[in-house]
């Protein structure tokens, strides 16, 4: 799974990067070295305004923690941070999405946490974190989901009324970063940001063939302070690789 993740570039510098034409953001996040769950985070769409018929890739806000426009209560966001791509296209939770609302989330890195079969003193296994991330200095291209919803009540032509949010789809991890953990984020490759972005991209096959696993080729891997582990921790402290003699189980 991806639980968290590193999310430290201005909007300027995401501009740049992701070749976005819009800025549609409502408030420009601080860096943020811990990003979870529940938590605003920038993306970037292609989508048309209600009065354009031609599409723009911008630059959002949305919350993570994707909430179908069917539910009733958005709390159930906090169980659908993680898609998995082998079923993503199937459940009615994020098919529709799948199929016509995906996005690029930007990261610095990410975190997974290395648990071993058993602990050297017998007792329970600790975790050890590890931080994920491009030896390029690139940003990852995190594949999303996002989804509409709001209240029954709400007024339609209120868009304060509109909840905007995102999951992110994951897979088996490849060999290099598997050895941390089962699962990991899809990415999107530069050159296929674009058809992954268009809404006009439905069919299921092409959309699967726009994924990759996180290629252990670009990608460094190194533990990292146990800090992140508590939400309230943030700070480029948070992704200094950690010390060998403070390493809990080298994977």
């Amino acid at each position: 799974m991806c639980g968290r993740y590193a999310s430290s570039r201005s909007p300027e510098d995401l501009v740049e990067e992701f070749e976005v034409e819009r800025v549609e953001v409502e408030r420009v996040l601080d860096p943020d070295f811990n990003v979870a769950p529940s938590k605003q985070v920038y993306a970037i769409l292609t989508r048309a305004h209600r009065d354009e018929e031609i599409p723009h890739r911008s630059l959002r806000l949305l919350t993570w923690g994707l909430v179908p426009s069917w539910a009733k209560d958005p709390s159930i966001g906090n169980r659908m941070i993680n898609a998995r791509l082998e079923t993503a296209a199937q459940k009615p939770a994020f098919r529709r999405a799948f199929a016509r609302r995906r996005c690029l989330v930007p990261a610095d890195g990410y975190y997974e946490w290395y648990t071993p079969q058993a602990s050297p003193t017998g007792g329970r296994p600790r975790k050890q974190p590890f931080y994920i991330h491009r030896t390029d200095g690139r940003s990852l291209a995190l594949a999303g989901l996002y989804e509409f919803w709001k209240p029954t009540d709400a007024d339609p032509d209120d868009p304060a009324s509109w909840l905007t949010t995102m999951t992110l789809l994951t897979t088996t991890a490849p060999d290099d970063t598997g050895r941390i953990h089962d699962r990991a984020p899809l990415m999107i490759d530069r050159e296929h940001w674009a058809a992954w972005l268009d809404p006009a991209t439905t069919d299921p096959g092409q959309v699967m063939g726009l994924l990759t696993p996180a290629a252990p080729g670009p990608l460094e891997a190194y533990p990292v302070s146990t800090a992140v582990n508590n939400v309230r921790n943030n700070g480029p402290g948070l992704v200094d690789p950690l010390p060998p003699d403070d390493v809990l189980v080298p994977a």
